[in-house]
């Protein structure tokens, strides 16, 4: 494991928000369409990589024009997703935290498999997060600790059929040892009252979800 941040901005919501988002010394990877907002944003991708099947011929160009590097492949003869393939490499980085920008949209098949693909990093002991103006996701098996920010709200989703062992320290409405199981919306818009919180999970897979209206 090494002190890198790694942003993967894929196609979908993007923003000035998303360029804010930069801090110095990240690795910027560009997912499909999402390397053309980075290039078009003076920005340089140290990979871009995708089938790249929502550019033309002449972005493409300027996309191979700004990236340090250029993975692409075959958008009918692929197993994964872009934003999958670019997760892949990602974590093959080992790098601090990897946070995804660009992955939630208008697809909500697309959106629901992103959201899934936080258990690929889970599983590889890698910190990732999905961000994008209004959210802030990710996926906790064990403990997480969440600070007051701009997000207002924060909601607990079960990923697997069962989480069990929840307690809650901060928050306004406290759980101490809890089950939720998929369908249960005990977990939604829970607010943090103090600076800090903890999420504690003793067995399974909970979303946790910053947002904002």
């Amino acid at each position: 494991m090494n002190s890198t941040r790694i942003l993967l901005f894929a196609g979908g919501n993007l923003g000035d928000w998303a360029i804010r988002y930069i801090r110095e010394g990240d690795w910027l990877v560009g997912v499909d369409r999402g390397a053309l907002f980075l290039v078009r944003n003076g920005l340089s991708p140290r990979l871009s990589i995708g089938d790249f099947d929502s550019v033309t011929a002449e972005e493409m160009a300027e996309i191979e024009r700004h990236s340090l590097d250029v993975s692409a492949c075959d958008p009918v003869m692929k197993d994964l997703t872009d934003t999958e393939m670019a997760l892949t490499w990602a974590i093959g980085q080992k790098p601090r935290e990897i946070v995804l920008l660009g992955v939630l949209g208008s697809r909500f098949d697309h959106t629901l498999a992103n959201v899934h693909l936080l258990g690929k990093s889970l599983q590889a002991g890698v910190s990732c997060r999905i961000v994008d103006e209004r959210n802030e996701i990710r996926l906790v098996n064990s403990h997480c600790q969440l600070s007051q920010d701009q997000f207002t709200h924060v909601s607990l989703l079960p990923l697997t059929m069962e989480v069990t062992g929840i307690t809650l320290r901060g928050f306004m409405y406290p759980l101490e040892d809890a089950t939720l199981r998929i369908g249960d919306t005990l977990g939604i818009s829970n607010i943090l009252v103090e600076q800090t919180g903890t999420i504690d999970v003793r067995t399974g897979r909970l979303l946790v979800i910053k947002s904002k209206d």
